[in-house]
């Protein structure tokens, strides 16, 4: 009786082991997040930098 239980949980256990899972990755919208921040970034770059510019440079 034991031996069977033993075999069942090992089966159950090999059964549960080759379970796959199929994760889809989207890609296409993680690369246009990645260029909307960069766009982004480089905005604020250039506000910061005209806001920084001596008032005298710009006669």
């Amino acid at each position: 009786m034991t031996r069977t239980i033993c075999l069942m949980l090992m089966g159950a256990a090999l059964s549960a082991a080759c379970v796959t899972i199929n994760i889809y990755f989207p890609a296409a919208a993680a690369e246009k997040a990645a260029d909307r921040i960069i766009d982004e970034v480089w905005q604020l770059k250039k506000e910061q930098g005209s806001k920084t510019q001596p008032e005298g440079s710009q006669q």
